[in-house]
């Protein structure tokens, strides 16, 4: 096939950024296939050695690749920012952490001529200077919260040495992960827990269905808090109105007849598709991306964009669009918040050993990914 034909294979089959000078995989979980699709198609005419590369996430899916004759080279590129000693690990057999192909570090910085990086590895980039050090004094270490950041900073912790207790008030690890991965093409995510889940119970003591007390807590020598953060309330008044959070909507809590998704950042859009795909009509306070507009269409999501809600009263939504100062009115069976989060907070006062803030808790904005995982890498490699 002509490269242009090849392109369009991959556009059609695999998903690509590309133009004149470069072509870039970015394959996502709406793809139909990885790119050993395109592999296998090459290697059927050619006679010389094709390597393959993109979503061959782990090291069992490239040596099945190969013993299948679909290739003959595997080039990891993602999974190495990931996860730089993939090698090594295969040969000692240790736990191998895997690309989430979220592309938000490494392809995504790469487009915008910025610092490359993965939301996963904290070290990545900075190898030479940011490094877990075996720590000189050993410390009996409390992590409240199993949320990325709290992992994090255990498994740091308990690499330097230090015995690390982690309570989670819930049945599971995960937090916030757990759902982020309900809406569609989201699943991926997961990946992120999975990797904890088989390293952490031989490193850490975990505490599920147990939030510690004050008392508890002050036996440890330094406690680190991953507390999370939680769906902020309306802002406007609300009156005599079905109001549920998106949040206990993706924990699986069932809406009824027409729904109205307030918010129109990623919780709220992927919020809506997953409303959407469930079979109910669908209208979004919100911008959207490409991607999600295109669900939307075939779902018949009707958006609002531009428009600020200013009261809610018996299941009515009373909105103004900003560009022309037009009055908008919605009426809803559920109208689910989506209008971001906000940190968590705990009494200080009563806390009498030196503890820090990681993840969602730790700053005045809560956090992505990737801050999570820095801040509870930082966190643990330095108490």
């Amino acid at each position: 096939k002509s490269l242009q034909e090849l392109v369009k294979l991959m556009d059609e089959k695999i998903g690509s950024y590309h133009d004149t000078c470069h072509t870039i995989f970015i394959s996502h979980g709406d793809c139909e296939e990885d790119a050993n699709y395109v592999a296998e198609k090459v290697k059927a005419v050619v006679s010389c050695p094709v390597a393959t590369v993109g979503r061959v996430i782990s090291v069992e899916a490239g040596e099945k690749i190969l013993q299948d004759g679909s290739a003959d080279i595997i080039g990891y590129g993602r999974s190495l920012l990931t996860d730089p000693d993939i090698a090594n690990k295969v040969a000692s057999g240790e736990c191998i952490r895997e690309c989430l192909n979220c592309n938000k570090g490494c392809v995504d910085a790469i487009q915008g001529r910025r610092y490359i990086s993965c939301v996963l590895n904290a070290e990545n980039g900075d190898e030479e200077t940011i490094f877990i050090k075996p720590s000189e004094t050993k410390k009996n270490v409390a992590v409240v919260g199993a949320g990325l950041a709290g992992l994090e900073a255990a498994r740091v912790a308990a690499k330097r040495g230090h015995t690390v207790t982690v309570f989670e008030k819930t049945d599971k690890m995960g937090g916030q992960i757990n759902i982020a991965s309900v809406p569609p093409r989201k699943s991926e995510i997961l990946r992120a827990v999975e990797y904890y889940e088989k390293i952490l119970p031989s490193m850490v003591e975990i505490k599920y269905n147990h939030e510690p007390s004050f008392d508890e807590l002050n036996t440890y020598d330094e406690v680190i808090l991953a507390i999370g953060a939680h769906n902020m309330e309306l802002p406007m008044p609300v009156e005599a109105s079905n109001v549920v959070s998106s949040w206990d909507i993706l924990n699986g809590k069932e809406v009824n007849g027409d729904c109205v998704v307030l918010g129109g950042g990623l919780v709220g859009t992927e919020t809506a598709e997953y409303v959407a795909s469930k079979g109910y009509k669908v209208t979004i306070v919100a911008t959207v991306m490409p991607l999600i507009e295109a669900d939307f269409k075939k779902h018949g999501v009707i958006s609002y964009v531009n428009t600020k809600v200013n009261e809610i009263k018996n299941n009515v939504i009373y909105a103004q669009n900003t560009s022309d100062n037009t009055s908008v009115e919605i009426k809803a069976d559920t109208i689910i918040n989506a209008l971001g989060s906000k940190k968590n907070v705990i009494d200080e006062s009563k806390l009498i050993v030196p503890f820090v803030y990681v993840g969602d808790c730790s700053g005045e904005r809560t956090a992505d990914i990737a801050s999570a995982i820095r801040t509870g890498y930082k966190a643990g490699n330095e108490l």
